[in-house]
């Protein structure tokens, strides 16, 4: 009775002593009294005088042991534990202690925020949805800039979309939310909102206030922004210093085997994925007596339960989809991978900060990002002479590595090839001219539209067949398109079919017709396998010149316009005169089966030199420097039998 009554005692004085700001009369107390008086409201105090100390780190393990004290399956002071581990720099124990009570979160803004950022550090981003909404309802500003980061990886979700919007009416000044608003009405295309929305912005470009750009996406400044001067400062963090990091990197010991060691880096590699549409006979036919080849794969598991191919045949399997950033690159160093290939950079889903913990010699960009991966340590970007002419060094903290031809593979083996159809059987007028673009509609800007307006009204027996990619984008470019006098039948919209049928669809139009400032990438080799020309113009950074290169490679340089005046005319000229038309298609047929675009071996076997141009540098202990591979001889016969 009497040491309970001096407990009691005790546990007032330390309690009277907190309350009066006697933070460390308090502790002595407690300390001595934690010895033989281990509850609940006394590891609480001694937790509560310690973040008054500036104790943190112990704060949260004394909220801890009253969290395992207390009874609750949800208890508060596990939460406390979570946040103060996050606090003090403690990011296991952080998350340990917040899954534990998880369902708080979704309705606990500071709950949430843990989980949130350590999701996003670990590039566990497939694990953020259910905290989206609470941490953006939130005032802090910590938590904001979270909910920005968080949103912009799922513009789909139209939840999303009402989060976003409010946010911004709660801050309007935030750039951040300006920018993530335009993303959304871009892939709406809702015109007039991106107009209202781009004004300001415009405005701090024309004053050279570009400040606001280090809040950008760098994926969605693509689809606004030609400039690479500007693209290549996108998000840029002035505390990382990539040259250093890279400095570093290059000093680790590394052991150099018989063959070449490739690790690919995506979350693509299932069958039905664009990349590999591109990407997939490369990988089959790479030598595998110079080269071993291990894929890296954060694949979703609905995508590979619906892949139809022998994913063996591409390469050994990592599957790193449950593993954090850390544990992905302590396996790279493990397989001891001398050129990592990230194929994604800042897209949906791309993991490139694990290329900053040092997994390989030699760091490489290639295919999935159409420019700079600012903020990431790379040695080298894989491109050709059009998307990145020389004149582009300066914008990009990689070396290039150019291809003879295009920087795209293509893959002519898995690619179904196209089948007759009829345009009857499509939704097409037999008696006019179809104009197609099967780009995604937030590539639809309002100036390529206006030039498509134009084309129309010059052109009056033409129509413009586009790919349907949501009923408020059909009804925005409907719109849009009506008050510059375009009829609703002179747009025909089409659904999305099964792969083959797209194929099969494309020899139903005329000419393609590109956008920009991005151009269709796999878009647009798409439609010249299937056999439709494809009218561009000359882009001003690599996202804006792809579909030059693929014209290039296979043969059609002539259907590059100089600008989009010249685009529009050359638009119109075939549409008024279609034996034009029918020349280049028989020309794209002719050329399929000999020119370089769909030469997946060709290809192949100038992207190995391209690796053994790196790995001789590497091993002679120089620096990365731009490399130009050389061409192989021309092809005298076909490859393939004509698509």
């Amino acid at each position: 009775m009497e040491w309970v009554l001096n407990s009691s005692i005790s546990f007032a004085a330390a309690s009277k002593d907190y309350q009066k700001g006697l933070y460390l009369k308090s502790l002595e107390v407690l300390n001595q009294l934690v010895d033989t008086q281990k509850d609940v409201k006394t590891y609480v105090l001694l937790a509560k005088n310690l973040i008054k100390l500036g104790f943190k780190a112990e704060a949260a393990a004394a909220y801890s042991l009253a969290g395992k004290l207390d009874g609750q399956a949800e208890s508060i002071y596990t939460r406390e534990a979570a946040i103060l581990y996050l606090q003090s720099g403690d990011e296991q124990e952080a998350l340990a202690h917040a899954l534990r009570v998880m369902k708080l979160a979704q309705n606990d803004a500071d709950l949430a925020y843990v989980l949130v950022s350590i999701y996003i550090k670990q590039g566990r981003l497939d694990l953020i949805s259910p905290f989206r909404r609470v941490i953006s309802e939130s005032s802090n500003p910590e938590h904001i800039a979270l909910a920005v980061h968080a949103l912009t990886d799922h513009i789909l979700d139209p939840t999303n979309e009402a989060l976003v919007a409010n946010l911004f009416k709660r801050f309007p000044e935030m750039p951040a939310l300006r920018l993530l608003n335009l993303v959304f009405a871009r892939e709406t295309c809702d015109y007039g909102r991106v107009a209202s929305l781009f004004g300001p912005i415009a405005d701090m470009i024309a004053k050279r206030d570009l400040e606001f750009l280090r809040k950008d996406n760098p994926f969605y400044n693509l689809h606004w922004c030609g400039d690479e001067a500007l693209n290549g400062i996108v998000s840029l963090n002035p505390l990382l210093s990539l040259p250093e990091l890279a400095a570093k990197r290059r000093l680790l010991p590394h052991n150099w085997g018989e063959k070449i060691r490739i690790g690919y880096l995506s979350s693509d590699f299932w069958s039905d994925h664009a990349t590999m549409k591109l990407l997939q006979r490369v990988l089959e036919l790479h030598d595998r007596n110079r080269f071993e080849i291990t894929l890296f794969c954060h694949s979703g598991e609905a995508y590979l339960a619906a892949n139809k191919a022998d994913r063996s045949a591409w390469g050994n399997i990592c599957l790193i989809r449950d593993l954090t950033n850390a544990e992905v690159a302590e396996k790279i160093r493990e397989l001891e991978i001398d050129i990592l290939v990230d194929l994604k950079g800042h897209t949906t889903d791309g993991r490139p900060d694990i290329l900053n913990q040092s997994v390989a010699p030699i760091h490489v960009s290639w295919l999935g990002f159409p420019g700079s991966t600012v903020n990431i340590d790379l040695d080298y970007i894989v491109g050709d002479h059009v998307v990145l002419p020389d004149r582009a060094k300066p914008h990009y903290h990689e070396k290039f590595v150019r291809m003879p031809e295009s920087y795209q593979p293509n893959d002519p083996m898995n690619r179904p090839k196209p089948t007759p159809t009829t345009r009857a059987a499509v939704g097409l007028p037999d008696d006019a001219f179809v104009f197609a673009s099967f780009n995604g509609n937030r590539k639809i800007t309002a100036e390529t539209l206006d030039i498509w307006c134009n084309i129309l009204r010059r052109a009056p027996n033409s129509v413009l067949w586009l790919m349907l990619s949501s009923v408020r984008a059909e009804t925005n470019i409907r719109n849009y398109a009506n008050k510059r006098g375009i009829t609703a039948d002179r747009i025909i919209f089409c659904p999305r079919v099964t792969y083959q049928k797209h194929i099969d669809r494309q020899q139903c139009a005329d000419l393609g017709l590109d956008t920009f400032p991005v151009n269709g990438h796999t878009t647009t080799s798409e439609q010249l396998w299937g056999g439709l020309p494809v009218l561009t113009v000359k882009g001003t950074n690599f996202a804006s010149r792809v579909s030059e290169s693929l014209l290039n490679a296979i043969g059609l340089p002539d259907l590059v316009a100089t600008d989009t005046q010249a685009y529009e005319d050359m638009a119109v000229e075939m549409a008024l005169d279609t034996q034009r038309v029918v020349a280049y298609k028989a020309r794209l047929k002719q050329n399929a089966g000999i020119m370089p675009l769909f030469d997946a071996d060709r290809f192949r076997q100038h992207l190995e030199k391209a690796y053994e141009m790196m790995v001789d540098r590497a091993k002679r202990g120089l620096e990365p420097d731009h490399l130009d591979v050389p061409a192989l001889p021309p092809r005298t016969t076909p490859f393939i039998t004509t698509v």
